[in-house]
């Protein structure tokens, strides 16, 4: 495997080790594609649309929805879970010209939270299905990868936060959420998701998937 990837590879086990020790998390799932097979589908996947595949590349494997159609696309994976849970991905794609992709994670199923990175309003973005919660500004670098965390933990009794971020392997985890929404109905339970539209007319790609739960105090 690439030095470079491993490398990579080494950092994102220390940085979850991390999370582990300091929120008492209890990994659910996790997959980084390295055993499985290239150009199939991992078997525990359900594809909800779209020709998503295990690809490699400079000796690291990642799952890849393909540049066209253009559309929107998700595969589902993991636990059916809630809340007090918090799921980790990393993501890149690419520009073309004026046109630009979509792409994010998603916990509790088609009708959950989604954290969506919108290139083309420099915007990072939480919905509830299809409706929007909450926005921040986000500056993206076309091509490279990004760390995505998206969280749902319970506040009091009858209250849930959503958080998300967004950050550069390159640059230090961010100690805030960049963005959150309060949630007044309890969540429903579903499975986590990663989704894009490939607008730009190039591929999605999505490597490092991790679910934990979370231990939260009311």
């Amino acid at each position: 495997m690439n030095k470079t990837i491993v490398f990579s590879k080494v950092l994102s086990i220390l940085w979850i080790s991390g999370l582990t020790f300091s929120s008492s998390a209890q990994t659910l799932y996790e997959n980084n594609f390295e055993k499985e097979q290239i150009g199939k589908v991992p078997e525990d996947f359900l594809v909800l649309d779209g020709g998503f595949n295990v690809k490699e590349e400079a000796g690291n494997k990642f799952l890849e929805l393909p540049g066209s159609p253009l559309d929107s696309y998700s595969v589902q994976f993991g636990p059916t879970e809630s809340s007090n849970i918090v799921f980790s991905a990393r993501i890149k794609s690419t520009a073309k010209g004026r046109r630009f992709p979509t792409f994010g994670v998603g916990l509790n199923g088609i009708a959950g939270y989604r954290l969506q990175l919108s290139p083309a309003k420099n915007s990072l973005e939480l919905y509830k299905g299809d409706t929007p919660k909450s926005n921040a500004p986000f500056n993206w670098n076309s091509g490279h990868w990004l760390n995505f965390r998206l969280q749902i933990r319970a506040t009091n009794p009858g209250e849930w936060k959503i958080e998300g971020k967004v950050w550069s392997p390159e640059n230090p985890e961010p100690s805030a959420w960049t963005i959150s929404f309060d949630e007044k109905e309890e969540p429903i339970s579903g499975r986590p998701s990663v989704f894009g539209s490939p607008f730009a007319g190039t591929p999605i790609q999505f490597d490092d998937l991790r679910v934990e739960r979370i231990s939260t105090k009311l």
